[in-house]
């Protein structure tokens, strides 16, 4: 257990259709940005459960969050969706991972394309903004089921406004219809070119890496659309390509 340390909870925010995030506050070593950690609890049969989570916050922010989906069968997520101000839990003090911009090559446009709480590591990127001059668009995709699930949109509009004209912003919306949001899912917005054509910027393996985290199901389908139609590769630092992705399950 020397890698793991006291998290103290400073807060459990509970928004709709069972998503909340975690704030925390434990001594850990420094993590980049878009890494995850894992985070344990200990029940009173003295039972350990750890699960990983992304980083929602900037390295730079001494408060760690974690936006997650109440599962009421799980072993996890219950206990953490009922913690208190006066609770601990554990968190691993070494983050984990490679979904960060330092393993992306440079590109014109950097595509990140999330589903549900997929949407966490790229808000950490996004807050800390580091490496990211190197970019001329960044574009930001959020697929939810509802539009109560973009419980991050408020933070997104802020950084778009920090970044000015490089980062844009789509949110899409698959089980209700509204004006705000385009309707679907993000392989079929792909195939008719809805996508592009909403944001007037074209995806090419020339010009674009795309970055693919959240549901596998998304990852999949809308790796095998950008492998078959666009020509485009995974990416490996060994063999570049185009396409890096984070499985959220």
């Amino acid at each position: 257990m020397n890698d793991w340390t006291t998290a103290k909870i400073v807060k459990v925010i509970k928004w709709k259709n069972n998503l909340f995030s975690l704030i925390l506050n434990a001594s850990i070593y420094p993590f980049i940005a878009g890494q995850f950690s894992r985070i344990l609890y200990i029940k009173k049969n003295g039972e350990h459960v750890q699960r990983a989570y992304s980083y929602v916050n900037s390295p730079k922010n001494t408060n760690l969050e974690f936006y997650i989906t109440l599962n009421p069968k799980g072993k996890l997520t219950k206990k953490l969706y009922n913690l208190s101000h006066s609770d601990t839990i554990m968190i691993k003090k070494t983050a984990s991972g490679y979904f960060t911009l330092d393993e992306i090559p440079n590109c014109k446009n950097l595509w990140m394309f999330a589903t549900g709480t997929g949407i966490g590591p790229y808000l950490s990127i996004l807050q800390h903004k580091d490496d990211t001059e190197r970019f001329k668009n960044i574009i930001l995709v959020h697929a939810v089921r509802y539009q109560n699930d973009l419980t991050y949109l408020p933070l997104m509009h802020e950084l778009k406004k920090k970044y000015d004209k490089k980062l844009h912003i789509k949110t899409i919306v698959s089980r209700e219809i509204t004006n705000l949001s385009l309707h679907g899912r993000i392989p079929e917005l792909l195939r008719n070119k809805s996508l592009e054509n909403e944001l007037e910027i074209e995806i090419n393996k020339n010009t674009c890496h795309i970055m693919l985290c959240g549901n596998p199901e998304m990852i999949k389908d809308t790796q095998k659309f950008f492998l078959e139609k666009k020509g485009m590769k995974k990416h490996f630092r060994k063999n570049p390509g185009q396409i890096t992705n984070e499985n959220y399950w």
